[in-house]
């Protein structure tokens, strides 16, 4: 899919929250690639080879997500996990190398040990918890919840994290 590319290639932290919620988008329509057509692709403005193209996208999602049984929320693709495991490996070397980063991690470290405690200690990663964060305040906004000032104080911490680890990521991906 075009985003998905877009996405992949401009900010991996980006494409990350963008899969999961396409996961959660084809496990909402039970994995019906018809219901997905109607009710998503349906209303795209694109032209019809566009959607055509963006529906195999879909259905490619959906038969891997079913290859790997992830039919449960809150589970991810393995190239996703494989992911944000590189993105936390990174997340180390970028501690130790790079003070800008480090200051920026540190502003967000009390929002990240807070997430930690929540999780009961089944999510203890860094990254996962940014990423898992951040998607947690679009599911929220999506779902017309409230969000309350330490949320989107946490929200943003990660978000400067994230953006400038996958700018970093980029940019030692893409040879600069």
């Amino acid at each position: 899919m075009l985003i998905a590319e877009k996405k992949r290639k401009e900010s991996i932290s980006e494409y990350i929250i963008f899969m999961y919620q396409t996961e959660d988008l084809i496990r909402a329509y039970n994995f019906d690639m018809g219901e997905i057509y109607k009710y998503v692709i349906q209303h795209f403005p694109v032209e019809d080879e566009k959607k055509t193209r963006i529906k195999a996208w879909y259905r490619k999602i959906a038969n891997q997500m079913k290859k790997e049984g992830l039919v449960k929320n809150g589970q991810h693709l393995e190239e996703l996990n494989n992911l944000a495991k590189e993105l936390s490996q990174f997340n180390l070397e970028l501690l130790k190398s790079d003070q800008a980063y480090r200051k920026i991690f540190d502003q967000a470290k009390l929002h990240i040990n807070r997430n930690a405690a929540q999780s009961n200690g089944q999510i203890s990663n860094p990254v996962q918890i940014c990423l898992n964060g951040i998607y947690g305040l679009l599911l929220l906004r999506l779902n017309g919840k409230p969000v309350d000032d330490t949320i989107k104080q946490g929200t943003l911490a990660f978000g400067d994290v994230l953006s400038y680890l996958s700018y970093k990521y980029q940019k030692r991906t893409n040879g600069h």
